[in-house]
C-alpha cells in the first residue's frame, strides 16, 4: 500500500484527537456532536491503519497486488463506465454530499435552540440518505443485469 494511506489515517486519528480534546477542554452545547466527530475520525482513521499495516505485510503482498488489478479491471469495465454516467453520477454524489451537511447543520442548529424539532429533521435526512445510496446501487445493478 502507498505511504499516503498511512498518511491519511495518522490525520484522522489526529482529527479524532482534537475533537475529543475540544469536548474535553471546553464546555459547549455542541459536546454530543464533537464526540460524534471524535469516535467517526477515530475508527476511521483506525481501521484505515490496520489495512495499511495488514496489506503491507510481506506474506500478503501478492494478494493485495492482485485485488488492485482486479479493481483496475473492474474500473476500466466499459460496460459499467458507459453505466456509471458522469453527470447522473455528480449529481448522486452531490445529493449524498448535501444531505450529510444539511444533517451536520440541522443538528447544529438544534442543539442551538434555533430549530426545535432537530432529531425529526436529521432522522428524516437520515432516512433520506440511506434511501438514496440503497437506490444507487439497486439501479446499477438493475442496469448491469439488463446490458450483461
Amino acid at each position: 500500500m502507498k505511504k499516503s494511506n498511512l498518511f491519511e489515517s495518522i490525520l484522522f486519528i489526529l482529527a479524532g484527537f482534537i475533537f475529543l480534546s475540544v469536548v474535553l477542554l471546553a464546555d459547549t452545547i455542541l459536546d454530543s456532536l464533537f464526540i460524534g466527530f471524535a469516535a467517526g475520525c477515530f475508527s476511521s482513521g483506525i481501521v484505515m491503519a490496520c489495512k495499511y499495516f495488514y496489506w503491507s505485510m510481506p506474506k500478503h503482498r501478492e494478494r493485495y497486488q492482485e485485488k488492485i488489478a482486479n479493481e483496475k479491471i473492474e474500473l476500466h469495465d466499459e460496460l459499467k463506465t458507459k453505466l456509471r454516467d458522469k453527470s447522473g453520477r455528480y449529481a448522486y454524489v452531490t445529493g449524498l454530499l448535501a444531505v450529510s451537511v444539511s444533517m451536520v447543520i440541522f443538528s447544529i442548529l438544534g442543539q442551538l435552540g434555533i430549530i426545535n424539532s432537530s432529531r425529526l429533521i436529521v432522522l428524516y435526512l437520515g432516512g433520506y440518505l440511506l434511501f438514496q445510496i440503497v437506490i444507487g446501487i439497486v439501479i446499477f445493478n438493475q442496469l448491469l443485469k439488463k446490458y450483461e
